[in-house]
């Protein structure tokens, strides 16, 4: 039987004090009861992700505290699960764990896949103020009422072949009609494994993340996809250098 309890792996410097939280959350399957106790691919490749954010945090200074507290999620079980939507109840959790943790503190979510859809539907929490999603797994069945205040980045791949670009899209518009803070960029090249060009998606996820929980100022990248009307706003090519590498893709 597979454990059923999620569980946080702290990332970097443990920080009881910190100026602001980051939970990332990473991919899985669409259905598996299986255990996801053990790191895959899914796990790993968020890992640069949080890493990145935790370093750069760093040299954050606020009246709350020093630093950010990056936190990965492990989940109960591998897959969504349906209508159990096992990975929001995780990602709920964890989000209500560290404010108890860190009363008062901004959480920012980041999420990869079926975590980019549990972090979106999880974004309504009490402390949350920024969600980014990456290559989600959307179907048109989600709401985003629970983004009201919050802001939201979305980026997908145009080479992918996992997960919609045009869900992911559409979400962007709905979304919009909730939040006036809502940016989508298309990842030009690169499909769900996010590995032809890392460092672009690394660097959009870390500025992002910072500017939203005031250790740096906004980016005026993203700021400026915000104020322009969509489709504008929310089909941004992204600029920057490519990585070169073969992806490998991944499940949901």
């Amino acid at each position: 039987m597979p454990d059923q309890s999620p569980w946080l792996e702290t990332v970097g410097v443990a920080r009881p004090e910190p100026a602001g939280v980051v939970l990332v959350a990473h991919g899985g399957q669409a259905n598996s009861r299986a255990s996801a106790s053990r790191r895959g691919l899914a796990y790993g490749r968020m890992l640069p992700f949080a890493r990145a954010v935790e370093r750069a945090g760093r040299r954050a200074r606020t009246e709350a505290g020093a630093g950010l507290s990056v936190q990965m999620l492990r989940y109960r079980v591998k897959g969504w699960n349906g209508a159990d939507a096992d990975a929001f109840h995780d990602a709920r959790w964890a989000i209500d764990e560290l404010t108890r943790r860190h009363p008062g503190r901004p959480v920012a979510l980041v999420g990869h896949s079926m975590g980019g859809r549990a972090v979106l539907r999880a974004a309504g929490a009490p402390g949350v103020v920024a969600v980014c999603a990456l290559a989600p797994w959307l179907d048109g069945s989600d709401p985003v009422d629970q983004l009201a205040g919050r802001a939201v980045l979305i980026a997908h791949g145009d080479r992918e072949r996992m997960t919609d670009p045009a869900a992911s899209y559409a979400y962007a518009r709905r979304a919009r009609e909730i939040t006036g803070r809502v940016a989508r960029f298309d990842v030009l090249g690169d499909g769900h494994a996010m590995l032809r060009r890392a460092g672009d998606w690394t660097a959009l996820v870390r500025r992002f993340v910072l500017g939203e929980l005031g250790v740096e100022p906004l980016d005026p990248v993203i700021t400026n996809a915000m104020a322009e009307p969509a489709p504008a706003g929310l089909r941004v090519a992204l600029s920057g250098r490519r990585a070169h590498g073969a992806p490998s893709e991944e499940s949901a």
